[in-house]
Parts: structure tokens; sequence; C-alpha cells
């Protein structure tokens, strides 16, 4: 079974193409063209009004859609930004001493690990790397760095981007977090709305980014970021819109709100709430929750895996998957690992078959729009191109 018929735009603009990319740029369901359009239609009707509107009714239900996916207590810690690498630089410089000590590992993503790189090459950041393998024994070495009490900052994916292995035990880190250090920042960008993620007890203690541009459907520019209360109160990257509920601070000082609006930024192309909120809303319509969804996807990983072990998927049968079935939960992508994986995606690219490659991993995944039919079609391109 598939929905294809919800996104029915983004399938017929090319009706050769089989995207099997969801866990990278997910196809925009008909959905998100219709909440496109209300955010014109919006700025047409109201026109210089129409940031009232947004900060009274698309943005505070923008965040309790986000609440409701997380469990979280309250809305009003949420804060958005057009990407998450913002959030990044605004909790790090909220940081009260020049130096940090950050806790990581070498498999967070490209621009966290390009931002890292650089802090510490003037000395005011130092960052220890946890390698991720062997993953077996990664939880209990993470943790025990975690606790050794020498960080002050510990930022680590709920989701691995490249392996696609979920580290679940994150969120027991909330244990050791403290307003005065260490901070604890959890990367769930492949972990929201792709796997069911309830923050519970943890949403006291620790801070978690995530975005609309994969798994919520939303498109580019959707992020944001939950921030505990109490922790990292004045952010020392900081923009105009965090003024608007400046509450906190000593008279003539910088004021900043108490909730998730003291980590607002500027000014921000509000159309990605319209989006997500016109996706969430496409959601509850077709009664499709982050679980159906979810199993509907793992379905067909588990039909992929399946025609790689019968040799039915060509030259793919040659690479090791990274985050096969059985091995605790996993995003919504299949990882192979093989030397020639970029080789690999591109060969797929000139047959208009869309998934990608992370240095030596090639992913494919999967969405409500692909059924059993899209991967036996992937299957049987990979035989014929590989």
């Amino acid at each position: 079974m598939s929905w294809k018929r919800l996104f029915s735009c983004a399938l017929a603009a090319d009706t050769d193409r089989l995207h099997v990319a969801a866990h990278s740029h997910h196809l925009w369901p008909d959905a998100a063209r219709e909440g496109h359009m209300r955010a014109f239609d919006d700025a047409a009707r109201l026109a210089d009004l129409k940031w009232p509107h947004i900060f009274e009714t698309v943005y505070p239900e923008a965040c309790a859609h986000i609440a409701r996916e997380l469990e979280l207590p309250r809305a009003d810690t949420i804060a958005v930004s057009s990407n998450t690498h913002d959030f990044l630089l605004r909790i790090v410089s909220a940081w009260p001493q020049r130096r940090v000590r950050i806790l990581s590992t070498d498999g967070e993503f490209h621009s966290f690990r390009r931002q890292t790189a650089r802090w510490a090459e003037d000395a005011d950041i130092t960052v220890e790397r946890v390698p991720l393998e062997p993953f077996d024994t990664f939880a209990d070495r993470f943790a025990k760095r975690a606790r050794s009490g020498e960080h002050d900052i510990i930022f680590v994916s709920h989701v691995f981007f490249r392996t696609g292995r979920a580290f679940d035990q994150a969120f027991d880190l909330a244990e050791i977090a403290r307003p005065e250090g260490p901070w604890v920042v959890i990367d769930g960008y492949h972990g929201f709305m792709a796997l069911p993620t309830k923050l519970g007890a943890a949403a006291d203690c620790v801070f978690y980014l995530a975005g609309g541009y994969k798994y919520a459907m939303a498109g580019e520019g959707m992020c944001f970021l939950h921030a505990p209360a109490g922790f990292a109160l004045r952010p020392a990257i900081t923009g105009w819109f965090a003024e608007f509920g400046a509450l906190a601070g000593t008279p003539g000082a910088v004021g900043y709100g108490e909730d998730g609006s003291r980590f607002l930024g500027a000014t921000f192309d509000a159309s990605a709430l319209y989006r997500f909120n016109a996706v969430r809303e496409m959601l509850e319509v077709e009664g499709l929750d982050t679980a159906t969804i979810h199993d509907h996807a793992v379905a067909r990983m588990a039909d992929l895996e399946y025609a790689i072990d019968e040799g039915a998927a060509g030259r793919l049968g040659e690479a090791e998957i990274l985050n096969p079935s059985g091995r605790g939960r996993r995003a919504r992508f299949l990882a192979l690992r093989h030397p020639e994986a970029r080789a690999w995606q591109a060969t797929l690219e000139r047959q208009n078959v869309i998934a990608d490659a992370r240095d030596d991993v090639l992913r494919i995944g999967f969405a409500l729009y692909h059924d059993a039919e899209d991967v036996a079609a992937l299957c049987a391109v990979c035989r014929r191109s590989l």
C-alpha cells in the first residue's frame, strides 16, 4: 500500500523518476503546496500586518504540533529558525565562559563537524569525538565520557545521518544535564517524525533540535529548537525577534524572554511554517501518525533487504548493510557501505533513480509515496545498471 495520491503534484512533475531519497529531500505532498499558497494569500491580504498573524496564529500552531509529536509538557519552549545551524551557534554562544569543552562523535552532520573544527582552530573550543564504531559498544563508551565531568556541552545525534543507527540512550543523558553545565544537545533531525520520539522527562533537561526538510515533509526553512527552562538564558548571538518577550535581565541590559523565544533570531521565511501546519493537518485527516508512516517505510526497507539477500538487487548485494533489521531502532533508510557507493549513486541518477551517497555509504530511503512495486523497480534498475 502507498499514499501516492497525497503526492500527486510531485509525482506528476516527473513520472519517470523513482525517488528513493525521502530521508534527504522528501517529496512535498500536495498539502505543502496548499500551505505555501496560504502563506502567499495571507501576505497579499494582510501585507504589513502579516507578522502579528504569524506570531499569534501560525507560529503557535506549529509549536503545538511539535509539542504533541514529542510529548513536550508545554509548547512555549520552542523557537524556530531557517536551519539548525543557527541554534548550534546560539547555544554555544550562551555558555558563560569563553572556553567551551564539547563532547560529540565522529558521526555528526557536516555542518556541525565543519563548525566545530573551525572553532577548534582558534583554541577557544575543544572537541572530543567518540568514534561510532564499533556501534555495539558505542552507547557505553559515549556515556562513560559524558559522565566524566570534563565537558561543558554534549552534542549527539538521536539517529546518525550516515549509518541510520538510532542512539535512544541519548535521552538518558538528561540525568547529568544541569543549568550550570553540562548542557545536553540532541540532534533529532533524522528522528523527528521518522521514529516515534517522546522526550518525556528528558524535556526538562535536554535541548532538542530538528527540522521539517525531511520526514516532516514541509521542505526547507522549518527548523526548531526545544530549549529547557533555566538553561542557556542569554545567547550572545541573538536577533531582534528575541526582544518580543524580553522580560528577563537587569535594567539597561539586553533582555530575553524566559521561554524558547530567547533563541529566536531575526526575520525568517514563515512560509515553511504554513507548509508544516498544512502537512500536519493532512496527516490528521488521513489518520496517519509517525508510527504508521514508520511501519510503512520499514516494510519497504524489508522488501529491499529481502531482495538483496535473494540476489535480486544486483551489486547491492556486495554492500554491507550498516543498519540491518533486527539490530535496534533505525532511520527510515538503508545505509549500504561499499567503496563504489558514490559511483553507484551517480549511475542510478543517470537512470532517473534518485538516491544519495555519504562518503562510502549509499542511502536508500522510503516514504508514504512508495509501494512494493517501487522496490521491485529499483532492484530491476540495479540489476541492469550497476
